[in-house]
């Protein structure tokens, strides 16, 4: 079943199809920086997304040969005339939406195919998984503009972690896709003729997964990463199994594999 989005949206393209949702930046003549309407239709596709059974897990990908360059000049020049008032309110939606994305129950993949630059690195750090052409470039630009990345640093320091963020957020450096691969902020490099082939096998093998333990493993990451090992945390995740096992899917997952059966949730497909 493939479908596109009924929503007009001005800068996305949104198709579903086989339980994959792909999320395209269609910016390309201005290398996909994003604007104000750009990160309200974000916010509004993910969480429509998010929410769609229908859907198992999200690309998001870009059309043109950069991924994202950050924001669009226009709407920064504008914002120099902003009041205080009006960047707290400004910057407030770009932290919704990429908290949207990031908390979003559905897997989100990001298909790199080009240069990825300031708060593109957000969008990039907020996907659970990340797969890159080898000629694509990363860089956190902010301090050149007299600026700092505070808004993506929550998502980008833990995708990149913090020593290299030290790094990368005080020098404003070009590094490869190669050294991303390598400081663990993207997953995998590939060629530029590989990159649909490789996200797609990432997101067959999601969709075969159940949906329902999926949302719950995704929770339980954001929980778990760098939380102290308390009596408290231990108690959360004996609760979190003892759920998922009586939970409609996981017993449908057992008995399927038990009896060798393909699991209902893929009975359809």
């Amino acid at each position: 079943m493939q479908k596109d989005s009924d929503k007009n949206y001005k800068s996305l393209l949104v198709n579903v199809e086989q339980h994959v949702a792909t999320v395209t930046l269609n910016r390309p003549e201005i290398r996909n920086a994003f604007n104000d309407e750009m990160i309200a239709e974000l916010t509004d596709a993910f969480n429509t997304l998010g929410a769609d059974d229908e859907v198992r897990v999200i690309v998001l990908a870009a059309a043109g040969k950069a991924f994202c360059a950050g924001a669009d000049l226009n709407w920064m020049r504008a914002m120099a005339d902003y009041s205080y008032e009006e960047n707290l309110a400004d910057a407030d939606k770009l932290a919704q939406m990429l908290k949207t994305i990031y908390e979003c129950p559905k897997p989100t993949v990001a298909a790199i195919q080009g240069d990825v630059y300031a708060g593109g690195m957000g969008l990039v750090a907020v996907c659970d998984v990340a797969i890159a052409v080898k000629i694509a470039n990363f860089c956190l630009s902010e301090v050149r503009l007299g600026l700092a990345p505070a808004t993506i640093s929550p998502y980008v320091i833990r995708a990149l972690g913090a020593r290299a963020s030290q790094r990368y957020f005080l020098s404003a450096e070009v590094f490869d896709a190669k050294k991303a691969r390598q400081l663990g902020f993207i997953h995998e490099r590939v060629s530029e003729e590989g990159l649909a082939d490789e996200v797609a096998a990432f997101c067959n093998k999601v969709v075969k997964n159940s949906p329902d333990a999926v949302k719950t493993c995704k929770q339980l990451l954001h929980n778990i990463a760098g939380a102290p090992i308390t009596d408290e945390l231990i108690a959360d995740t004996v609760k979190g199994i003892a759920d998922i096992r009586s939970s409609k899917q996981g017993k449908e997952g057992v008995q399927a594999f038990l009896q060798k059966r393909k699991p209902d949730w893929l009975m359809a497909d």
